[in-house]
This record gives C-alpha cells, structure tokens and sequence, in this order.
C-alpha cells in the first residue's frame, strides 16, 4: 500500500529573497529608524522634564493664589467657617494641573473638586503614563479647623504628551516609508545596468563569447563593463586558440595516422616485393653455387651474389622494424632487438637498458609511440650528441609509463631545438606524446649530457594487431 504523496503548501515554500533594492532601502530605513527612535528618547526625557517643572509651577502658584483668598477666612465665625471653605472651593472648582480637597481635624473629607474636564475621559497606556509621571508631593493649606489639600495632577500634560507622540509616530512612519521607496528608487535606477551585466553573463556562460557591455557613465560600472569586455576578448581570443589548437592536433593526429598507413604500405611492398625478390635471387645464387664447384668462373660471382643477397636481406629486415615494430606485449621483444641492432651498429657507445614493464600488455598506439621515441632519441644521440655512454629505462608507475633516455654527450647545445622547423624529431616526438594525452620534458644532468624524460598514460584503448602485422 503506498501512501500518498501531498503537495507542499505555500507556506512551506522558501520565500524568494530580496533584491539588493530591496535590502540597501531596508538597511537605511532601518538606519533612519534607529535616528528616530533616538530622538525619541531624547524627546521624552525632556518632555518628562517639561511636565514635572509645569505641574511644580503651577502648584506654587496655586498654593499662592489659595493663601491670598483664603486669608479672610480668619474673620469668619467658626460656625459658619466650614460652609464658607466649601462655598469658596466650589466656587474656585478645580486648579490647573491639582485636584483640591478640604479636609476637617478629624479627617474627614467635606469637599473633593470635580474632575478635568480638558480632554475629560481620555487615558493614556500605563507604560507610557509610568514613564513621564512626576512624584510631587501634595501642598497643603491650614485654615483653623480645616486643612485643604492640594494634589498635582500631570494627567492632562501626560495626555498632551501622548497625542504629540502620536502626531509625530505618524510623521515618522511617513518619512521612513517615504525614505525607503526614495532610497528604493533611487538605487533601481543606478543599478539598472546589474540586469544588463547579468543577462551578459549568463549569455557569456552559455557559450556567447561575443557579448559585450556598454561602457556606463557610473564610474564604478563602467570598471566592471570595461573589465567584463576585456575578460570576453580574451576568453574569445583563448577559445579561438584552443580551436585552432584541436585544429592542430587533429591536422597533427591525421599526419601520423597517415604516416603510419604509409609505413605499413611501404613495409608491405619491401617484404612481398623486395624481399621475396632478394629471397629468390639468393636462393639461385645458392643453386649456382653447389652446382659449380668445379668451374671457378661461376663459382665465385655466385658466392659474391649469395653474400650480398644476406646483407640486403639484413638491411630489408632492419627497415622493416623501423617501418612497422611489434606492439602490445611484443614491444619488449622488439625493444630488444632494436637496441641489440642499434648496438651492433654503434659498438663505440656503450648502450645500458633496464626495461620493466611487467606482464600485463602495453596498448598498440602506446607500444608503438614508445618504440618511436626510442628510435629518434637514439638517432637524435647518433647525429648530435658525440656521446660515449646511453642510458634507457621504460617502467610503468601508477597509471603511466615513463620513459627515460639520457646520453653523457655535449648536453643541451648538442641537441636540436624543439620548436617545429629547427629539429622536427623532437617535435614530432612531443606532439606523438600530446596526442595521447602525455607529456614530454627535457633534463640537464649534473655529469653533463642530455636526457628526455616522456611519461605517458598506461590506459590506451587496444588497436587490431593486423595494423602492426
């Protein structure tokens, strides 16, 4: 039983972020916020500042104005004392920024003044009346037999104060929002050129090496295009010599496909024709030669034809190793007889081998470059290097094969250059070694001499060994 699969709802999904836009207005608006609220701050301290001297005025005040007033009230009988108080406190009814209240001996309270009737019935929150209340302590005022207490009142600045905090909150969201879409627009249209950079390149990055930018008035994009254009030109210009350089390589990998299809063709016509040739005139030349032991005349011509048929037979067999060698696991085999060849005929130069190439076959286009490279670094050795002692090594070492060939002759100034044109053995034989994906350097020995050290992927696809028949 398979449980169903639900969609992810909305509020699931990853919002999508906010564009640079977006985020520098936010950051300043932000900014201009933490100003604000800073100000505001510094506004309610002040405020806070402003009520408590206010109400503290206006109680002396009060307390000064009452004593002028009450101070008939000594003439007044002190039966009729108590009324005229009240009658006078009614009258007054409530002092700016004080609640008034007459008191007997005993406590007790005969008149408390009405409420405020500024603003009358408005409240302001808590936390905001807590931190802008002032702690004044009342006044009073002894008459005899009666006490008249004023309160200070700063509910009605208080409520002034939060109307004004009102007022201004609003003017301050406006300004942020105003600053943020100003902020917002402004950046939109400095940065309008970003989505130009990023179409070009995204085209850039899928293969449109031609895009350019405009060069754009701002100084700090117009870095950006000018660098942008010049990294195009020179991917451009890298892309186009990489193609000529496949180019190349291909022309380079053609030439030696055919070179090798010549050889064999070549190889083919000398050992049916030319060999078979020399095979049958020896073969004669033998008959001849049993067969006329009695008549000097013949006898000896036939053996003169008989020994020179050998050494064309010899010379046809070495240009045929030269022109089509054993590959895959015949290349030592190979290697062996052409260095024994080579030694024979060079017996000056002392020739020490060490090829270690394990069991397992070596790839045709591998066997075959291998027996090339030692076949023109010795010929190279012959004509050029003067040397009286030649090293060669071939192992395998993790993946590759490492040819190294080093002579103790007349060192790098005995050895022809590798750019093409100026020795085309050496540069034949690197680009044999690029082509299969290996690479080819050059060594000065401490004794003296030259060496060339190519080492060379141990991974080649297998070929047919009829193309080396």
């Amino acid at each position: 039983m398979t449980m169903p699969v639900w969609p992810l709802s909305s509020t699931n999904r990853r919002p999508a972020p906010l564009s640079l836009h977006t985020r520098v207005g936010l950051v300043l608006t932000a900014l201009a916020a933490s100003l604000l609220i800073v100000l505001a701050g510094l506004w309610l301290h002040g405020t806070r500042s402003s009520i408590h001297e206010e109400v503290e005025a206006a109680s002396r005040v009060s307390e000064q104005w009452l004593h002028a007033v009450l101070g008939e009230m000594h003439d007044v009988p002190a039966a009729q004392r108590g009324e005229r108080l009240v009658g006078v406190a009614r009258a007054i009814g409530r002092v700016r920024a004080n609640a008034m209240e007459v008191r007997t001996v005993a406590g007790d309270t005969i008149y408390r003044s009405p409420g405020p009737t500024y603003k009358a019935g408005r409240t302001v929150p808590e936390w905001f009346a807590g931190m802008l209340a002032s702690e004044l302590p009342p006044r009073t005022i002894a008459i005899q037999g009666y006490t008249l207490i004023l309160h200070p009142d700063d509910s009605r600045a208080v409520i002034d104060a939060w109307d004004d905090l009102l007022a201004m909150a609003g003017w301050a969201l406006a300004l942020l929002g105003l600053i943020f879409v100003a902020t917002r627009s402004a950046l939109g249209r400095a940065l309008h050129p970003l989505a130009q950079i990023m179409r070009a390149l995204d085209r850039t990055g899928r293969g449109r090496f031609d895009t350019r930018l405009p060069v754009f008035p701002t100084p700090e994009l117009g870095r950006i295009s000018r660098a942008f254009n010049g990294m195009a030109d020179r991917l451009g210009e890298a892309v186009d010599e990489n193609v000529r350089l496949e180019s190349a390589r291909e022309v380079d990998r053609r030439m030696q496909a055919g070179l090798e299809d010549e050889r064999r063709i070549i190889a083919r016509e000398l050992h049916d024709e030319l060999a078979q040739g020399i095979t049958a005139v020896r073969a004669l030349a033998g008959a001849i030669v049993q067969r006329t032991s009695d008549a000097p005349a013949l006898h000896i011509p036939a053996q003169g034809i008989v020994a020179v048929t050998g050494e064309m037979q010899d010379g046809v067999r070495n240009i045929l190793q030269r022109l089509r060698p054993v590959a895959g696991n015949g290349v030592v085999t190979t290697l062996e007889r052409l260095l024994a060849s080579w030694q024979k005929q060079h017996p000056e130069i002392r020739l020490n081998s060490h090829l270690v190439l394990g069991a397992l076959p070596v790839a045709d286009d591998l066997a075959l470059t291998v027996v090339r490279i030692v076949q023109e670094g010795l010929t190279n050795i012959i004509r050029h290097a003067d040397a009286s002692q030649v090293d060669l090594a071939i192992r395998r070492d993790a993946g590759w094969l490492q040819l190294t060939l080093v002579d103790n002759g007349r060192g790098r100034s005995g050895q022809p250059s590798v750019q093409a044109g100026c020795g085309l053995g050496l540069a034949g034989m690197g680009e044999r070694i690029a082509l299969l994906g290996g690479h080819l350097q050059f060594e000065q020995p401490d004794g003296g001499g030259f060496g060339l050290v190519a080492r060379l992927p141990d991974s080649l696809p297998q070929h047919s060994p009829e193309e080396f028949a």
